[in-house]
C-alpha cells in the first residue's frame, strides 16, 4: 500500500505537469491497476496524509499557481486556465482557500504563501499502539436504534454524540438490549460516513444502537442499517477514554493495514464497548474488510 500512495502522488505531479493539469484523475482506474479498490485507496491516504486526496491535488495545484505568479506570469486568466479553472473568480477563490491571500496581491508582493510539499510515504512499523486483532466473517444482519446526522470529528469526545445519547431515555437502552440477539452483541456506536475519505466537520450518520440477525422483527419508530455478509477485522483496545481508540483507529492505517493482506470495504464502522467510565474504556473496534 505505500508503494500504491507514492504511485499515487507520482501520478499527481504527472497530472500536475500537463498540458491541462485540470482533468480529473480517474482514481477508480488507477486503484484496479494497482489491485485495490478507490474506496480502501481513499481511506489510507486521508488517515496517512491527514488530507482527503482532493484536497492534497487541490493544495499542489495552488501551490503551482502560486509560483507562476511569483515568476512573472502575464495575467490571471492565463493562470487559471493553465490550472483548470474557466474564469478568474473561481481561481481567486481556490487560491484564498489555500494561501488565504488573493492571486492578484501574490502577484504584486510575492506573498504571504501557504505551500504544500509533494508527499512521500514512508512505511514505520513502530508498534505503538499494541493491537488486539481478530479475522471475523458475519452473515447478512442488521444494526437497529437511534440515527442521528453528526459532524465528523477527529479528535476528543464528540458532544453531538453525546447529546444524543443523553437524549435517549434509560428505558430505551433496556429495549435494545432486549432486542440485541446476535454479534457484535450488546449496544454499540456506530459510525456510518458518506465518503472514505471525508474532512473534519464532514456529516456522517451515527446510529446508537444494537446488532440483530437478518429478518428480526424490528420497531418501527428504530432506524435500521442492513448489512450484507462479509468479513470484519476486531481490534481489542483498552486505556484512557476517547484517547485511545482514536489512537487506535490511525494504527489500523499506519501499522496494521499497510503489513496484512486485508484492505477496507464499503460499510459503517462499529465500537462496542465492554467497559467504559468517564476516563477509561475497553473496547472493539470492528471495519469492514476484504482479501487484498
Amino acid at each position: 500500500m505505500i508503494g500504491t500512495l507514492n504511485a499515487l502522488v507520482d501520478l499527481i505531479e504527472d497530472n500536475l505537469d500537463d498540458d491541462q493539469p485540470g482533468q480529473d484523475i480517474d482514481l477508480a482506474a488507477f486503484a484496479r491497476t494497482r489491485a485495490t479498490t478507490e474506496y480502501h485507496l481513499r481511506r489510507m491516504f486521508a488517515s496517512l496524509a491527514g488530507m482527503p486526496v482532493s484536497e492534497y491535488i487541490r493544495r499542489r495545484r495552488m501551490t503551482r499557481a502560486a509560483a507562476d505568479l511569483v515568476s512573472g506570469a502575464p495575467d490571471l486568466l492565463t493562470v487559471a486556465v493553465r490550472h483548470g479553472y474557466g474564469s478568474v473568480e473561481a481561481f481567486g477563490r481556490a487560491f484564498r482557500a489555500v494561501h488565504d491571500t488573493a492571486p492578484a496581491q501574490v502577484r504584486r508582493e510575492g506573498g504571504p504563501l501557504r505551500t504544500q510539499p509533494t508527499l512521500r510515504f514512508r512505511l514505520s512499523v513502530e508498534g505503538r499502539i499494541p493491537m488486539d486483532v481478530t479475522i471475523i466473517d458475519r452473515p447478512a444482519l442488521d444494526l437497529v436504534g437511534h440515527a442521528v446526522e453528526v459532524p465528523l470529528i477527529h479528535e476528543g469526545v464528540n458532544p453531538h454524540i453525546q447529546a444524543h445519547i443523553a437524549s435517549l431515555a434509560p428505558q430505551e437502552h433496556l429495549r435494545l438490549k432486549e432486542l440485541s440477539n446476535t454479534d457484535p452483541a450488546g449496544i454499540l456506536a456506530v459510525s456510518d460516513g458518506p465518503e472514505p475519505d471525508a474532512a473534519e466537520g464532514t456529516t456522517l450518520t451515527y446510529l446508537h444502537g444494537v446488532a440483530v440477525s437478518e429478518g428480526t422483527a424490528v420497531p418501527d419508530d428504530l432506524d435500521v442499517i442492513a448489512l450484507p455478509a462479509g468479513s470484519w477485522a476486531v481490534f481489542t483496545s483498552s486505556g484512557a477514554f476517547p484517547e485511545t481508540l482514536q489512537r487506535l483507529w490511525a494504527a489500523t492505517a499506519t501499522e496494521w493495514f499497510p503489513s496484512n493482506p486485508w484492505r477496507l470495504r464499503p460499510g459503517p464502522s462499529i465500537v462496542r464497548y465492554l467497559e467504559l467510565t468517564e476516563t477509561h474504556a475497553t473496547c472493539e473496534l470492528w471495519l469492514p474488510v476484504e482479501r487484498a
